[in-house]
């Protein structure tokens, strides 16, 4: 019996052809997808801190839908991911308008398309082949928008009431720096202040299982879709021993909070906040359930820049991926070596290879790198962190809605 890829028609043969090249090259278009996005509208201000990790997660599901469509064709093709359609849900709560919403993705559907046509020149592929394909991507981004679009005019109906909304939009402007009366919000300012973000199906409960635990005063903000952020107020500073102590008592959901340090008056409130908002994407990535600020301090200010993330990723991971085991066994001794704290004997024992030939692996990575390691040990660190981060799955990210409210 003849192989199976013998048996396919030339049009299942071309799109398997065409997808598995534009496959070599999903992590230069997501990049090239992302940054397209940020380019339409920042997306940075929004204040609700699973947005932006949902953005990224979106952006990454988006381009396996474009390439499963390449590779299956109309008939086929599975229908628009969830995560999507959740993602234009939180883009109508964050009031982010729909027309922002799909021009972002018109771009991106234009970067797939310039792809797909740069890999069909260089392949043995017909005029008629890639109008085909074309055709087929056209058609089921119309159906992908029409979804995207329903889902956000709904989300944007079902908008919480005038006095929600009211204090929602006083919180997110005393964020955004505007000196406003803070009477109405039933929370005291002028004290310390411990910011939290935290995303489960439990969120809201926990956090407010884990003030009365601390005997502390509440604000937070439900944002809906199982994502809550909150302050922790008081009169002195929540000591790290008895959070971790209380955290241990509150029973795990499956999702993840995120904390910032304590900070004092309303300069503090804020940055306590933003500092929680950076953790929790350390959180949803790596897939800790708690995340202190103060331990991911520089891997939450990378994952905030993407051109640093790029660059640590292009300078000194790209470099090992030469290798014909695409850079593992480079990567583990860094981590050795860098575990032992630089002590080659140790590393060595740890690997379970001898002293020669670990000196000559990392005399191997130096001139990958064209650099000694000693100067730029720890960039090489945390680009290994951040290669150790995972990509959240949606259900690290989108959770069952519910109502959007605010609680003093």
């Amino acid at each position: 019996m003849a192989p199976a890829q013998h048996r396919r028609s030339r049009p299942e043969r071309v799109r398997a052809d065409l997808a598995a090249r534009l496959s070599e090259r999903r992590g230069e278009i997501e990049q090239a997808v992302l940054t397209r996005v940020h380019a339409v509208s920042d997306s940075g201000e929004v204040d609700d801190p699973s947005y932006a990790e949902g953005l990224r997660a979106a952006i990454v599901a988006a381009v396996d839908y474009g390439l499963a469509a390449v590779e299956l064709g109309e008939e086929r093709s599975p229908p628009p991911p969830p995560i999507l359609l959740a993602q234009a849900r939180l883009a109508a709560r964050n009031d982010i308008g729909l027309d922002t919403v799909l021009r972002r993705y018109f771009a991106g559907h234009a970067l797939l398309g310039d792809f797909l046509i740069e890999e069909a020149k260089r392949g043995d592929f017909r005029a008629r082949d890639l109008q085909c394909l074309l055709r087929t991507q056209a058609t089921l981004f119309d159906r992908l928008v029409a979804a995207v679009g329903e889902e956000h005019r709904r989300e944007d109906r079902c908008r919480p009431s005038s006095i929600e909304a009211g204090r929602a939009e006083r919180v997110r402007r005393l964020l955004a720096g505007e000196l406003l009366d803070t009477s109405g919000l039933s929370y005291e300012f002028e004290c310390f202040h411990l910011g939290v973000a935290a995303v489960g199906p439990r969120a809201s409960e926990t956090v407010h299982e884990l003030a009365t635990s601390l005997d502390r005063r509440l604000l937070a903000i439900d944002h809906g879709e199982g994502t809550t952020c909150a302050w922790l107020g008081g009169r002195y500073g929540v000591d790290d021993d008895e959070l971790r102590a209380h955290l241990s008592a509150i029973p795990s959901d499956g999702g993840f909070l995120a904390f910032g340090q304590p900070a004092r008056n309303l300069v503090g409130w804020r940055l306590t906040y933003h500092q929680a908002r950076a953790a929790l994407s350390v959180a949803m990535r790596s897939g800790d359930k708690v995340v202190h600020y103060a331990d991911v301090v520089l891997l939450a200010a990378i994952l905030q820049d993407n051109l640093l993330a790029a660059s640590l990723r292009q300078l000194f991971l790209q470099p090992l991926e030469r290798g014909r085991d695409n850079g593992e066994a480079a990567r583990n001794t860094l981590r050795a070596y860098f575990a032992a704290g630089g002590n080659v004997t140790a590393a060595a024992a740890a690997l379970k290879v001898n002293r020669n030939t670990l000196t000559r692996r990392l005399r191997g990575i130096e001139a990958m790198i064209d650099r000694p390691l000693d100067s730029c040990t720890a960039e090489i660190e945390i680009a290994l962190q951040l290669a150790e981060l995972h990509r959240p799955p949606p259900d690290r990210v989108v959770w069952h809605p519910a109502p959007s409210s605010i609680k003093g």
